[in-house]
């Protein structure tokens, strides 16, 4: 029996070793809203709010002191680590839009994504 403990101790420290080496899987998370520049094109100085937000979409932030302001990020974030932040910012006046500006993505025809079922990038 005294025999067995120092083998099985031995046996076991090199796959506690291997333990080391491992990491958990971390996913490709892209998160909010992405504004690409064909979006950005159909916009006009005069839109209203709603026509605004039929182009872009639902805002990922409208701050509650600023009502005349709209925030669009869009964060992408691949095997854990943040590779793109994208900001854009669209600015009303009595419900009209005045001003727009910030980071865009390509157009969507440009714009190419994994394709998870076939492990091949596609349009």
């Amino acid at each position: 029996m005294r025999i067995l403990k120092p083998a099985l101790l031995l046996c076991a420290l090199p796959l506690l070793g291997a333990c080391s080496y491992l990491t958990p899987y971390k996913l490709d998370v892209p998160q909010g809203t992405p504004i690409t520049a064909d979006q950005v094109a159909k916009l006009k100085v005069g839109m209203t709010r709603a026509q605004v937000r039929f182009v872009l979409g639902s805002p990922l932030l409208a701050d509650t002191f600023h009502r005349n302001r709209w925030d669009y990020i869009y964060y992408d974030s691949r095997a854990g680590e943040v590779k793109d932040i994208k900001r854009y910012h669209v600015l009303f006046e009595e419900d009209r839009l005045i001003s727009m500006g910030g980071d865009t993505l390509p157009e969507r025809a440009q714009v190419s994504r994994p394709d998870p079922r076939a492990g091949k990038e596609s349009p």
